[in-house]
């Protein structure tokens, strides 16, 4: 089956969603296939039908996206999400890129763009790093304030709802490991 995703970022941009979804339907996609949202792409548990349009892939399905700013905010993003299409047993499409996971082409071009998003990701953790030593030096270093904590209820929720740990942490945007440690104080607290 071929699926589609298609997202503007506002209410306004009607023309833009039309035009992604005349694209989709030129890809194969059919109008029961295509999930379509507006809103932004920064807050991934907001994006209900992007988690649908994920939960529903089988092994041989196909994921398409007019452009890889409709998917995902950044490569890096982008390689998260093509891992769990690719546990799924499915492939990803990139139009507006000529990607298509499913050929070796496709493979290779995702992956050189995989890893160049993987060597920009070290370089900024490098500079952060320095940046974060010199804060210290400074006294201006405070560190990060939680952010899995903050959704332990929607964690809660998901679960009770009966997602798996990795569904329930991409709907979030945390780590699964996080997932495991607020499921896990629960039962601690319960007991």
């Amino acid at each position: 089956m071929i699926y589609g995703y298609a997202r503007t970022s506002t209410v306004e941009q009607v023309a833009g969603l039309a035009d992604q979804i005349a694209k989709l339907k030129g890809a194969g996609c059919s109008d029961q296939t295509i999930y379509k949202e507006q809103i932004s792409s920064v807050r991934m548990e907001d994006r209900v039908e992007f988690a649908k349009a994920l939960l529903v892939l089988r092994r041989g399905d196909v994921l398409v996206f007019t452009s890889l700013s409709r998917a995902a905010r950044s490569m890096v993003h982008m390689v998260e999400i093509e891992e769990r299409v690719s546990r799924a047993g499915a492939t990803i499409r990139i139009l507006d890129l000529a990607i298509d996971t499913a050929t070796s082409a496709g493979r290779l071009t995702f992956n050189l763009f995989a890893s160049i998003a993987q060597f920009e990701r070290e370089n900024m953790l490098e500079r952060q790093k320095v940046g974060i030593a010199a804060a210290k030096l400074r006294g201006a270093y405070k560190g990060r304030v939680p952010t899995a904590q903050a959704k332990s209820a929607r964690v809660h929720s998901l679960h009770d709802k009966g997602l798996t740990k990795q569904e329930i942490a991409d709907a979030c945007a945390i780590g699964v490991a996080s997932v495991y440690r607020i499921l896990n104080a629960r039962k601690t607290a319960d007991a």
